[in-house]
């Protein structure tokens, strides 16, 4: 049974103009008592259909892009080999990530 995760994200090339399938997610909690929550790798939509707990309490998290296994299957040239992406939770409403990634460039927001 599925459910929905507090953080999700996905990754679209813009290079290419296409979701970014393949590309291995991780999620952290990074303040008080760091830990890993969750490893996936994004779908054939880019996306990462769960990723993590349905709720999380308010703190500091990460989500790391391995960006470098993506171009590396992808055939592109590679200059940012990782992503990470550090934001604050502050309350219990769904938190969307999304990246939007090119060999040479890549930006991020607020999704919903």
């Amino acid at each position: 049974m599925s459910h929905r995760s507090a953080i999700t994200t996905h990754v679209l090339d813009t290079a290419l103009g296409r979701p970014a399938a393949g590309v291995p997610v991780r999620l952290s909690r990074i303040d008080d008592e760091p830990a890993v929550l969750a490893e996936a790798t994004t779908d054939d939509d880019g996306r990462v259909a769960e990723l993590g707990p349905d709720q999380v309490p308010a703190g500091t998290y990460q989500l790391r892009f391995d960006t470098a296994a993506y171009c590396a299957a992808s055939g592109q040239e590679c200059f940012y080999p990782e992503v990470t992406v550090t934001f604050a939770v502050t309350d219990q409403r769904h938190h969307h990530v999304p990246l939007l990634l090119s060999p040479f460039a890549y930006s991020t927001y607020r999704g919903s």
